[in-house]
């Protein structure tokens, strides 16, 4: 069944693995995906319920803060009781994040991971023109054999979903 999947992937994306540089498939692939999670993320997981819970421990803190810089035991019992009450919010929004989203997104990361290594394992796909601590630091996570000064397509990927997804989130104003 996998190879059917990545058989597809082939002949939707093998055009482009053959024609351009990785750099621009691993950047197109992480910004389809990052952005494609996101949106998800987005209609499946409650806004609203996620921007109130932030209002809510900013003001839980700030008042934390000032019961504590005036040393109000009976403040601070209180809001003992608030800060669980902000907790099973909190549980209920990582519940929906959970089961909703990951459920759904993990599948599709791993099956597409699994392709791009068919192409691109130990291939680098940026270079640096040091060696750069973090590059040899994701090396080591998944022994990978690429120099210090080379950073692969996971690592390269990582970072173009996350940009992605940040400013996605950003015009989409979430949480």
């Amino acid at each position: 069944m996998i190879e059917g999947i990545y058989a597809f992937l082939d002949s939707v994306f093998g055009p482009m693995i053959q024609s351009y540089h990785p750099i621009w498939v691993v950047t197109v692939s992480g910004i389809i995906l990052g952005g494609f999670f996101t949106i998800l993320n987005y209609v499946l997981v409650d806004q609203n319920k996620v921007k109130m819970l932030q209002k809510k421990s900013k003001e839980f803190q700030k008042k934390y803060k000032e019961a504590q810089a005036a040393k109000d035991e009976k403040r601070l019992k209180k809001l003992q009781q608030e800060q669980m009450e902000l907790m099973k919010l909190q549980s209920e929004v990582m519940k929906d994040t959970m089961f909703k989203v990951t459920l759904l997104t993990l599948p599709i990361f791993w099956i597409f991971f699994g392709w791009l290594r068919r192409w691109y394992v130990e291939v680098g796909i940026v270079k640096s023109p040091f060696d750069f601590f973090l590059f040899d630091w994701f090396h080591g996570l998944y022994h990978s054999a690429l120099p210090a000064s080379e950073l692969g397509y996971v690592g390269w990927y990582v970072l173009t979903s996350m940009i992605t997804g940040y400013v996605l989130r950003k015009l989409l104003d979430m949480g």
